[in-house]
């Protein structure tokens, strides 16, 4: 019997330029994360991916698309471990903290474009306005879901605790990038959930969901030469 041919990835000049895409969305990536969206330009961020500014923009035709491509990017991190269902929500939530340990540089990226984003004119204020409405959302939904399946501590509003969730992780993880010998945000949330659920024994440790994290990779983000001048932020709780 003949067997049917394997597919393969793309070749050839499509496939080049796609590892250009991603060479120069990796460079902008470090370039916004270290001078922030209004610092930086094309002539740097082209140096940064080893090519000219003409190059560069014949990949991307503005620094704007630029900024949604990194913004993507960042976004493909995922943790994907920890338990299933309801119970496992807290997991995937330090999952994604010890996850994001590990790419400080993405981790400064939304840390400086985040706050850079609340000044007049910027390009991604509509995104994180949106962004954080969309994940309070999903949060709260989370934790209301846990309060329904007895795994929340009387007294708890789902949707308080989601905005403190929201508060804590960026600024836990802002110290955590000035003191990473000191701060763990993946602690801190660990230990934020063991006072407000009803069953702390639920949170797997942190050295098992290190591993997890090890053992997956992230999800693949859309192809950078897809972007068109915007994109939409994550619409799950994390």
């Amino acid at each position: 019997m003949v067997q049917a041919p394997v597919p393969r990835g793309p070749r050839g000049p499509y496939r080049k330029s796609a590892e250009r895409r991603r060479r120069i969305v990796a460079a902008a990536a470090q370039v916004f994360s270290r001078d922030g969206y209004r610092g930086a330009t094309i002539r740097a961020i082209a140096a940064e991916a080893g090519m000219s500014p003409s190059s560069l923009l014949h990949f991307f035709g503005s620094k704007q698309e630029l900024l949604w491509a990194t913004m993507a990017h960042r976004d493909a991190h995922k943790f994907a471990g920890g338990r299933e269902g309801v119970r496992g929500y807290p997991d995937r939530v330090v999952g994604q903290a010890v996850a994001n340990e590990e790419i400080p540089h993405l981790i400064q990226l939304y840390a400086v474009l985040s706050a850079e984003s609340a000044t007049r004119d910027h390009p991604a204020q509509e995104y994180f306005a949106t962004r954080f409405a969309k994940v309070r959302d999903g949060i709260t939904a989370e934790f209301t879901a846990l309060a329904d399946a007895g795994l929340l501590r009387p007294g708890v509003d789902p949707r308080t605790a989601a905005v403190t969730v929201v508060a804590l992780w960026d600024g836990v993880q802002l110290q955590w990038l000035h003191d990473p010998e000191v701060i763990s945000a993946a602690q801190v949330l660990r230990d934020y959930f063991a006072l407000v659920l009803a069953e702390p024994s639920v949170l797997t440790d942190i050295p098992t969901l290190r591993r997890q994290w090890r053992a997956c990779s992230p999800r693949s983000a859309p192809d950078p030469g897809d972007y068109d001048g915007g994109v939409d932020p994550v619409t799950d709780a994390l």
